[in-house]
């Protein structure tokens, strides 16, 4: 059994230096191609203003939806299988699937939507010259919301030997030698 946070909430806790990690390797990443400032969040002379609009909802939805997707994708046979599911909780979305997986795969699919929509997609978007403030806000809520995935990512990389072949039943990850 992997040692693992038990809860989601414990989950989001111990991922919290994660958080912080990601802010700002994703900062730097985005500073190589724009300029980033406070006021790009509502911040600026010591005052705080912000405004949500029905539109940046939408976006953040539509975050939640692509990064869930990515993840989904990776599944293998995701379309056929009745041990994969994807939800919504109060915490955020998940997917969740009790396929059996190589660990190269689950790494992939537990780091890849961090990958895609916060190092790769601002990079992309730079070299295009259109991050706007709304991207850079979504790229970063994204890679503090992938915190937890990049926790589940060194968990394995940390415990499962090379060669495993690992599989979730409920809220516990389990592995074991092929």
């Amino acid at each position: 059994m992997v040692k693992e946070p038990n809860s989601p909430v414990k989950a989001m806790f111990a991922s919290i230096p994660l958080m912080i990690f990601n802010l700002l390797l994703v900062l730097g990443v985005i500073k190589l191609f724009s300029i980033i400032s406070m006021a790009d969040f509502g911040i600026s002379d010591g005052n705080v203003q912000i405004t949500i609009r029905l539109i940046d909802l939408v976006w953040i939805i539509g975050l939640v939806i692509v990064h869930e997707g990515i993840h989904l994708m990776l599944v293998p046979n995701f379309l056929k299988s009745n041990k994969t599911v994807i939800g919504i909780t109060f915490f955020g979305g998940f997917v969740h699937t009790e396929e059996e997986l190589s660990k190269a795969r689950f790494l992939l699919i537990s780091v890849a939507p961090f990958i895609i929509l916060s190092i790769l997609l601002p990079i992309f978007l730079g070299l295009l010259g259109v991050l706007t403030p709304i991207l850079k806000f979504i790229i970063l809520l994204n890679a503090i919301g992938a915190s937890v995935d990049v926790l589940m990512f060194i968990l394995i990389m940390v415990q499962v030997p090379r060669g495993a072949i690992i599989r979730s039943n409920g809220p516990k990850t389990y592995w074991k030698l092929t």
